[in-house]
């Protein structure tokens, strides 16, 4: 895990190492164990590199890494089965000075070249440029967990770990009002139909599971995505008992390979579901480098406080919890810093609650956490779930035989389904038509936007439904085109804001593709959501856990935080902010602040605080 910079330029003069220099440095953070620069003899090629030391802490693990005399790599993330792929090189006669997997990725990339990415079971960020061929390869990981940001003018192709990094070579920083238009009356942070688009003018984000070629003799970049997954492909018949086994073997096997480190690791511990059944999973497999330290958001008084779940875990598996306890002051004193770190507007201020828990782990000296996040998207934890599984169920004329509305209700979840959902289910492209059409409205008519900003702005607006309306259709949207990236955003922002690594067990691609090709009733089941992952831990963590029915989501008390003094005049500041730039009508500095729950719908003066960084 580290920061990586490079520059690719046609006129040698522009940029120099002094540059290159300021870019890394505005990325230390992600890697405060070392820095690297080089270039070419013809300064046509600088890379830039910040170290986070994992695997391999000698000095041969440094980068920029050199290989084969022709190969010169960055790499920002983790191949979590480089030993597999090492010994299988070594037996192709590929030999290896290092421990370390960036190496790895430059010998399977010789060997391989852009197949080299079927082989990899990583997050992973990294450029290398070929000398013979003088052109650069980059890629980024199956799910977009790790960051590639660049910008391609005339002369040059200029990227980095994040923007800042680009903004330090002099790279244009103008505010993408289209995008801001999105996020405040949608609350959109991302674009699904153009998903290289940021929230800034001319820097683009590689998007997951992709990689680019640019050629410098051309100076032509190309694009290509190397993975996909077919939500409507033909679902395996397999029986209940095979599945909970194949699940639990490919978990396993996950959390065994993201366990592998030369440093000692750690957990977050929500409370919830799936940071508990990594904390289980880790147990069980009793590795020597895990420190059984686990790190936990506190909130007392506010009543989805989870920290007394995260107890009885940690009680069940004999860790060392560490608490954090967070306030409204604790947020306004970290504002700056942490709009800083995201760069990007973020939709609520669990953003800040995953921001503390990292540094809690930098405190204790951890570098390393598993997470649980990307098992919402991919096993349908959320409530809003059951509508599309029963609208699939209602299409097929088996929802009423099922007993899963009725199963849902004797749990005491009061989920709706009317004869919307009805009309959806048998009308699916109407459905989508509608939906888009009503949330364009909705975003046309928002009453606190000045009209020149929305005429300029709204005529590309855009609304994305989901293609298919199944379960596994919605669940696939959420997972590849809108949703899990923001949260993956966050995540690297805020733990590499710490210089600590976040690695996710449940975004193994193997264990990914198996859940897809599962029919739906393998993710709900007689009312309970998550129901393959409840089954295979129901033998390990505790009751109170694994069947539990509220989904808090890791919500802060944002609602009780935006009533607080201090918070409030940041709204206001950040209002008269967008007042001044013309977005806001000034009007809106009259109405008074509505605080709302962190992930309530509309929730604008929370967007406003956050849309206002974008013009500092």
């Amino acid at each position: 895990m580290c920061g990586i910079a490079g520059i690719i330029q046609s006129n040698p003069g522009r940029f120099q190492l002094s540059q290159l220099q300021q870019m890394t440095d505005a990325i230390a953070h992600r890697g405060p164990d070392g820095a690297g620069e080089w270039c070419n003899q013809n300064n046509t090629v600088l890379l830039g590199h910040r170290r986070l030391s994992i695997i391999d802490l000698s000095s041969a693990g440094e980068q920029p890494m050199h290989y084969l005399d022709r190969y010169s790599i960055v790499h920002n993330g983790e191949i979590y089965n480089y030993t597999e792929l090492r010994n299988l090189l070594q037996q192709k006669g590929y030999q290896f000075r290092s421990q370390t997997d960036t190496e790895v990725i430059a010998a399977a990339w010789d060997y391989w070249k852009e197949d080299c990415l079927q082989h990899f079971d990583g997050m992973f960020a990294f450029a290398i440029w070929d000398q013979q061929e003088q052109e650069l390869f980059a890629a980024v990981d199956r799910f977009g967990e790790k960051p590639f940001y660049y910008t391609l003018e005339e002369d040059a192709l200029v990227f980095g770990s994040e923007m800042k990094a680009l903004w330090a070579a002099g790279i244009n920083k103008a505010p993408n009002l289209q995008m801001l238009f999105n996020f405040i009356t949608i609350g959109y942070t991302s674009n699904p139909e153009k998903k290289e688009e940021t929230f800034y003018q001319q820097i683009y984000r590689l998007p997951a599971a992709s990689y680019l070629v640019y050629s410098l003799p051309d100076q032509l970049l190309e694009i290509q995505t190397y993975w996909k997954i077919d939500p409507e492909k033909e679902q395996s018949s397999i029986s209940d008992e095979a599945a909970i086994s194949q699940f639990h073997e490919l978990f396993q096997r996950s959390v065994s390979r993201r366990m592998r480190s030369d440093v000692p690791i750690g957990s977050s511990l929500s409370g919830g579901l799936d940071s508990s059944s990594i904390a289980a999973m880790v147990y069980a497999l009793r590795s020597s480098n895990y420190s059984g330290k686990a790190f936990t958001a506190a909130f007392p008084g506010f009543e989805k406080d989870e920290s007394k779940y995260a107890r009885q875990v940690a009680d069940r598996f004999e860790l060392e919890q560490h608490l954090v306890n967070i306030t409204a002051t604790d947020l306004m004193q970290d504002w700056e810093k942490l709009c800083l770190h995201q760069e990007e507007p973020f939709g609520s201020s669990s953003s800040y609650a995953q921001y503390k828990v990292y540094e809690l782990a930098k405190e204790n000296g951890i570098k390393v956490l598993l997470d649980g996040q990307g098992a919402d998207e991919i096993l349908a934890g959320y409530h809003k779930y059951y509508k599309w599984y029963w609208q699939e169920l209602f299409r097929k004329s088996k929802l009423n035989r099922s007993g899963e509305r009725k199963a849902t209700l004797e749990l005491g979840i009061n989920e709706p389904f009317t004869w919307k959902n009805r009309i959806a289910a048998w009308f699916p492209s109407f459905a989508s038509i509608v939906i888009e059409n009503q949330y364009l409205a909705k975003a046309l008519a928002h009453p606190d936007l000045t009209k020149t900003f929305v005429q300029q702005q709204s005529r590309d607006a855009y609304y994305t439904p989901p293609d298919h309306f199944t379960l596994n259709g919605v669940l696939h949207f959420n997972s590849f085109v809108h949703g899990l990236e923001e949260l993956l955003r966050l995540a690297d922002r805020n733990s590499m804001a710490h210089g600590r690594e976040v690695r996710l067990p449940f975004l193994s691609h193997e264990l990914v593709e198996f859940l897809f090709s599962l029919p739906s009733h393998f993710k709900i089941r007689k009312g309970r959501t998550k129901w393959l992952l409840r089954e295979s831990m129901k033998n390990t963590l505790p009751e109170t856990i694994t069947w539990r029915t509220d989904k808090v989501g890791f919500e802060p008390p944002q609602q009780q935080w935006m009533e607080d003094k201090t918070v409030a005049e940041a709204i206001r500041a950040a209002k008269e902010k967008l007042v001044t730039e013309k977005i806001l009508k000034p009007e809106v500095l009259d109405k008074n602040i509505r605080p709302q729950a962190a992930h309530d719908p509309g929730n604008d003066d929370w967007r406003y605080l956050s849309a206002a960084l974008l013009f500092k």
